[in-house]
């Protein structure tokens, strides 16, 4: 085995290690831009910061994100729309569920989107079997899936050293950040939970939170 493939291995492993992680590390935003810095290095720079940003500003499953297809976020005037509706087959519990696209992912997903299709196709997209293909495509296919996928923001990860992060670091960040400013009970339709305790475990107390809550006193 040559030492490329040595290194492959090793880190699958890591990445089988990852899944079995009871919590993913969450983000500040210091080292998200650390992370996005190194990711705009890449050749596929404006897919993989797509993709790295569903997770760490709609709070999505890496899974989730392999799943979407162009017709989820792109509307028949060639704009990002402002929701994507995923159905029960892309999504983990097998429930569908709305995602809320916040501004500056739509900006992300439409710039990734013009990396590929000029204007003009972009609005054409609609009219054709194209519209049906995954957002987000590899160089040996026509989609990811779900390992493929956790694989990359691995790699992202790493490459930008970034330790104890995963594929769930984003959708972890996501919750922690909002937990300080809304209910979790909207937290936990956001992030498609079924169950408030499931979201409850997701967010993180971190130093900065702690310090503006003594504050109050």
């Amino acid at each position: 085995m040559n030492k490329r493939k040595h290194n492959n291995a090793n880190d699958k492993q890591t990445l089988l290690g990852e899944n079995k992680m009871a919590q993913a590390r969450t983000l500040n935003e210091k080292e998200l831009n650390l992370l996005l810095l190194y990711t705009n290095t890449r050749k596929h720079a404006a897919r993989d910061r797509a993709m790295v940003l569903m997770t760490y500003y709609a709070g999505m499953r890496i899974g989730e994100v392999a799943a979407t297809k162009i017709k989820d976020v792109l509307g028949i005037d060639g704009n990002i729309k402002l929701e994507l509706n995923l159905t029960a087959e892309q999504t983990k519990g097998r429930h569908a569920r709305t995602v809320v696209l916040a501004d500056k992912l739509r900006k992300e997903l439409h710039t990734y989107l013009q990396t590929r299709f000029s204007t003009k196709e972009l609005i054409a997209l609609t009219y054709s079997d194209q519209i049906n293909k995954p957002l987000f495509a590899t160089q040996k296919r026509e989609g990811f899936d779900a390992n493929t996928a956790c694989y990359l923001l691995h790699m992202l990860y790493k490459g930008a050293g970034l330790e104890n992060c995963s594929s769930h670091s984003g959708r972890r960040s996501f919750a922690t950040k909002l937990s300080k400013s809304i209910s979790m009970r909207t937290l936990m339709e956001l992030l498609g939970h079924r169950n408030i305790q499931t979201t409850a475990r997701y967010c993180d107390v971190t130093s900065d939170m702690k310090r503006a809550a003594v504050e109050l006193v």
